[in-house]
């Protein structure tokens, strides 16, 4: 009796893992869908779309783009918490994910806990500008400007809990200093106001900044990257400027539903970091400004933690909130 019911048990977990064994091996049979929670033609939907047709090829199946905009990524982000965790849907995102969290008081995810990051995708580097018509040359001559005239010089950004902002409010943090934020609906008119000379200073993606700086429009000041760049070899980071917390480089990423089996996260980020070898691919997200960077699912999850920490104890410190 006692045999026959441990053949019986040893017969329910045999079936148990060959089923799981056939999961594992039949994915994916049938279209993945990334999901960007932003509109068309942003950073974020491009990385999607770059990497789209490379994984669909190495993995046998078509990857669906689709893009679900709003409440500043809140919308389609929900959307992915709640999908099956099946390795059928999967996300691209980039660090407002984790801004969020310090800015909306009931969000209706867990940055950090309703995820299962897959890996890094890309950074994207801010840099600090002004219009070349200040008498500031340094970072260090902005800092003592405006420390004699608290609340009085400017910057610009393309809206309240924008990275560009929250860099911004993270430099006055570590500077000492108190300068007067101007946000703007988009970037568009915020940049024409630094231009004109509205606005005193500014951060900007680097591929934005980089025609301005060598048309002689705007001088830039420090590159919030945790080393100089290539193209603004002559430009200190904000950490060489004295900023001490001088990182602010933007993290794109891909990541799905919390739940979603090891072995399919595995795979997908395999197939990604060979995806992001491709020079064709580097060449487009340089245009962007993006520089392609992958990671294992651990050092995404550790580095995600890290900036929810980061942000929302800025976000709390400064009084900030979603508008």
């Amino acid at each position: 009796m006692q045999i026959a019911k441990l053949l019986k048990y040893c017969g329910a977990i045999l079936a148990l893992t060959g089923a799981a064994s056939a999961h594992a091996g039949g994915w994916p049979d049938h279209p993945i869908t990334f999901i960007v929670p932003y509109t068309p033609a942003t950073g974020i939907d491009l990385i999607a779309r770059q990497l789209a047709p490379p994984l669909a090829k190495a993995l046998g199946q078509p990857i669906v783009v689709e893009n679900i905009p709003g409440a500043s990524g809140n919308i389609g982000s929900e959307r992915v918490a709640r999908s099956k965790p099946d390795g059928y849907t999967f996300m691209v995102q980039v660090c407002t994910l984790v801004m969020n969290h310090g800015l909306y008081k009931n969000l209706p995810y867990d940055p950090v806990k309703d995820f299962a990051p897959v890996s890094l995708t890309s950074w994207g580097t801010l840099v600090l500008v002004e219009p070349a018509s200040r008498p500031w040359k340094t970072t260090q001559d902005l800092i003592a400007a405006a420390r004699k005239t608290p609340g009085k010089l400017t910057y610009a950004s393309p809206g309240v809990g924008t990275p560009h902002h929250l860099s911004m409010a993270l430099f006055d943090q570590q500077a000492g200093i108190d300068m007067l934020h101007v946000p703007y609906k988009g970037s568009a008119g915020a940049v024409t106001d630094l231009l004109s000379g509205q606005v005193d200073a500014m951060f900007l993606p680097v591929h934005v900044a980089l025609p301005l700086i060598k048309s002689g429009k705007l001088r830039a000041l420090a590159t919030g990257s945790p080393k100089r760049l290539q193209q603004l070899p002559d430009v200190p980071t904000l950490t060489e400027a004295g900023i001490k917390e001088g990182n602010v480089d933007m993290w794109y990423g891909v990541l799905a539903p919390k739940g979603t089996p090891k072995a399919i996260i595995d795979r997908m980020n395999k197939e990604i970091g060979l995806a992001l070898r491709s020079p064709a691919i580097a060449k487009s997200f340089e245009a962007q400004g993006m520089e392609p960077a992958s990671s294992t699912p651990a050092e995404f999850h550790a580095l995600i933690a890290k900036d929810d920490q980061r942000w929302r104890t800025l976000i709390e410190k400064a009084h900030i909130s979603a508008q």
